[in-house]
């Protein structure tokens, strides 16, 4: 169970980086305007926050 866990948080972390530590000003803005505008932010910003700190 740790194995699947550790690999989920693993595969968030590496998603989340795709998405936001290698995007420009411009696409992190975009991101971030659709996140709060559709409500996501709310959810998936503490998801992806624990899940960097499981994966590290």
């Amino acid at each position: 169970m740790a194995d699947l866990i550790q690999r989920t948080a693993e595969g968030i972390d590496d998603l989340s980086r795709a998405v936001w530590d290698d995007s420009s000003q411009f696409e992190k803005a975009i991101v971030a305007v659709f996140l709060i505008v559709t409500g996501l932010a709310i959810p998936v910003v503490p998801i992806v926050m624990v899940a960097r700190y499981v994966a590290n």
